[in-house]
C-alpha cells in the first residue's frame, strides 16, 4: 500500500485520539496538521511512517507534548466552553491521559503505548492505573442509553450503574428516547446511530441537545459515518463489538468536558 494512503487509513482515528485528548475538534486537527507537516519535512520522519499507526502517533505525541502546557493555559479570545474546557484540562495529568487513551480507546498495547510516549511499559502500565483512579473519583450523574439491541444495553447499564452513575432511562428508538427526555434530562448519553425502528440516534441526540448541553458519547458499529469531516464530528465515539475499559474511559473524557458542543 502506497505510504500516503496508509497514513490516510489511519488520520480519522488518529483524529478522533487528538479531539479525546485536547476536547477540541479543531485544537486536535491542528496538531495533526503540524505532525503532518514535520512529516513532509523530515526525510526520516516520513519514511518511519510506512511502519503503521505506532510511528504515526509517535510523531502526533512529540508534538503535542511539547506544547500540551500553551494548550492547558490558552484562554484568550475564547469561547465560554473553550476557556471552561482548557480550565478542566489544566487540572489533570496530561501523561495519564494519554497512555488511557492510547491503551483502550486507540487499542495500543501497553508495549506499543509505551513506544509511542518514548516511556518503559512498567511506566506506562501505572499511569494507566492512576487515570483509572481519576475517571473513579468522577462525580455520578444520570445515564440515558439509546441502543437498540437489548444485550447490549443491559451490559452498558451494568458498566454505567459499576461505575457509580445511575440509570435514568433506556430507549431503543428516538420517540422512546424523546420520552424519556421528557420526564427528566440526562446528565450523559449513549447512543447508537442505527435504532430498532429505522430512525437515527443522531436526530434523538439533536431533539436533547436543543433542550440542554448533554455531553454525549456515540457507540456504533459504523464509525465511518461519523468520521467523514464533512461536518462537526463527535468528539466521543467508541466502534463496535468495544471493550468496557474503551467505554468508561469516553465516560470519563465526556463528564471532564462536561459537553458536547464543538470547540471552535
Amino acid at each position: 500500500m502506497p505510504l500516503g494512503e496508509q497514513v490516510a487509513n489511519n488520520l480519522p482515528y488518529l483524529r478522533r485520539y487528538a479531539r479525546a485528548l485536547t476536547g477540541s475538534q479543531s485544537t486536535g486537527d491542528a496538531f495533526v496538521r503540524q505532525t503532518l507537516e514535520a512529516a513532509l519535512a523530515d526525510d526520516d520522519l516520513k519514511a518511519s511512517l510506512a511502519e503503521g499507526r505506532v510511528p504515526l502517533y509517535r510523531a502526533f505525541n512529540k508534538i503535542w507534548a511539547s506544547a500540551h502546557m500553551e494548550v492547558a493555559g490558552a484562554g484568550t479570545g475564547a469561547s465560554d466552553h473553550e476557556a471552561a474546557a482548557h480550565d478542566r484540562l489544566s487540572t489533570i495529568t496530561p501523561l495519564n491521559r494519554q497512555a488511557l487513551l492510547l491503551t483502550t480507546l486507540e487499542d495500543f498495547s501497553v508495549d506499543q503505548a509505551a513506544e509511542i510516549m518514548d516511556l518503559d511499559s512498567d511506566s506506562v502500565q501505572k499511569l494507566v492505573q492512576e487515570a483509572v483512579e481519576e475517571i473513579d473519583r468522577e462525580s455520578a450523574t444520570s445515564v440515558l442509553i439509546i441502543e437498540d439491541e437489548p444485550l447490549i444495553s443491559m451490559q452498558l447499564e451494568d458498566l454505567v450503574t459499576s461505575l457509580g452513575h445511575e440509570i435514568c432511562g433506556t430507549a431503543a428508538t428516538r420517540t422512546q428516547a424523546q420520552e424519556v427526555v421528557a420526564q427528566r434530562t440526562p446528565g450523559l448519553v449513549l447512543a447508537d446511530i442505527q435504532l430498532a425502528d429505522g430512525s437515527s440516534g443522531l436526530d434523538a441526540v439533536d431533539d436533547i441537545l436543543a433542550i440542554d448541553s448533554v455531553p454525549v458519547i456515540f457507540i456504533t458499529a459504523y464509525p465511518e459515518r461519523l468520521l467523514t469531516g464533512d461536518r462537526p464530528e463527535p468528539t466521543y465515539l467508541v466502534t463496535k463489538p468495544f471493550k468496557e475499559a474503551t467505554v468508561r474511559t469516553a465516560i470519563s473524557q465526556a463528564l471532564f468536558f462536561n459537553s458536547s458542543r464543538p470547540i471552535a
